[in-house]
């Protein structure tokens, strides 16, 4: 059993390489693209904040983690991959938590993503079917070796389900009913041909409905309409819908397509070719589901029914798509009661769970 640090490209690729091991029995997975991890973990700007390992037993990669420093100095585990076996995994972890105590950070996250908390981010613990594009999938047993090992639990995020079935119609059309009639507020989904003004509009209502949350980071329309030009291939406008009172931008949702339908038949690598054959599926694939990503309402105009509003906008779309059967609302953490009791009044249902874990160190 052995610990290598990863330095070079050559051992890079090796350690793209675990999760087919790790996964080469498993109908569910599905491989994350190989280019959005290279850009988060190797072609990052500054090196000297991110660590990587391999774990090389009998001359096979069997495991792996990274670790690094995220914004506010905190410490984060993250792409861990390992087989069934606590002391390869309390290796892996021993390898970045090391590297961390190095860098004098006493706390760590795990497993989460370098940067960005909407992806990449929490342990799965219930719910191993149909994974979501860049949201953690996992064997069951890891929940084991991270709790072996004294990580204790944070948080959990859920992601809830509804379908048109269960979704609760009469109710949210009563609730949206007082949005339809103010001429002032409209509700109308994006144009992709004006994504700048969109984007300055989610990050003005981003930063005024999020200022108070204990983890918020403020936006800026440059980093957003980034974003949204790299969301572009797989972006269908009337899935993302901003609602405006005298043209004042108050509230978004913005739901995506469940491009994993796709990239399940790219196994996990978008260069040019998987570029021309994504494009070839992408015409050629009914999309079954979609995914909520987020949506936020500034807090003067809480408790309108603009939710509602929007909610009834994307429901619509069900009625006109015949392939589209399911929505999944994602990331809600247990530490947002109120957006958990709205899941429960519309007709979701919880399908996943993702535990957040920390450890002092």
């Amino acid at each position: 059993m052995q610990i290598v640090a990863v330095t070079s490209k050559k051992q890079f690729r090796t350690f793209l390489s675990v999760p087919k091991f790790i996964y080469q029995n498993d109908k569910e997975y599905i491989s994350p693209i190989k280019q959005e991890i290279t850009k988060i973990l190797w072609d990052h700007k500054t090196p000297d904040e991110v660590g990587l390992w391999v774990m090389i037993v009998n001359n096979e990669a069997v495991g792996r983690i990274a670790a690094f420093v995220n914004k506010g100095n905190k410490g984060g585990l993250g792409f861990f991959e390992c087989i069934d076996d606590t002391t390869a995994a309390h290796a892996l972890f021993d390898a970045g938590i090391d590297w961390l105590k190095k860098k004098s950070i006493s706390s760590v996250e795990a497993p989460v993503n370098y940067g960005e908390r909407d992806k990449f981010w929490g342990l799965l613990v219930e719910g191993f079917r149909h994974p979501s594009y860049q949201e953690n999938y996992n064997p069951m047993y890891y929940q084991h070796l991270f709790e072996s090992y004294h990580f204790v639990e944070a948080f959990r995020q859920s992601t809830q389900e509804i379908s048109p079935k269960r979704f609760n119609e009469e109710k949210m059309a009563a609730l949206a009913q007082k949005v339809e009639q103010n001429p002032d507020i409209s509700i109308r989904h994006i144009d992709k041909n004006n994504l700048k003004k969109y984007a300055t509009d989610f990050a003005t209502i981003y930063n005024a409905a999020w200022k108070q949350h204990e983890h918020f980071q403020p936006l800026d329309t440059t980093k957003v309409l980034k974003i949204m030009k790299s969301m572009k291939p797989v972006m269908r406008e009337d899935l993302l819908w901003f609602t405006y009172d005298k043209e004042q931008p108050v509230a978004f949702y913005v739901s995506i397509i469940e491009i994993n339908e796709i990239f399940k038949n790219l196994n996990g690598n978008l260069n040019w070719l998987g570029k021309l054959k994504f494009l070839y599926l992408k015409s050629r694939t009914p999309i079954t589901r979609i995914r909520g990503l987020v949506f936020g309402v500034i807090p003067s105009h809480q408790g309108l029914g603009i939710t509602s509003g929007m909610m009834m906008k994307v429901f619509n779309i069900f009625k006109t798509d015949p392939h589209l059967q399911t929505s999944e609302l994602a990331w809600i953490g247990d530490f947002n009661p109120r957006m958990l009791r709205l899941m429960k009044s519309i007709g979701a249902q919880e399908i996943k769970q993702h535990i957040t874990y920390q450890k002092k160190i």
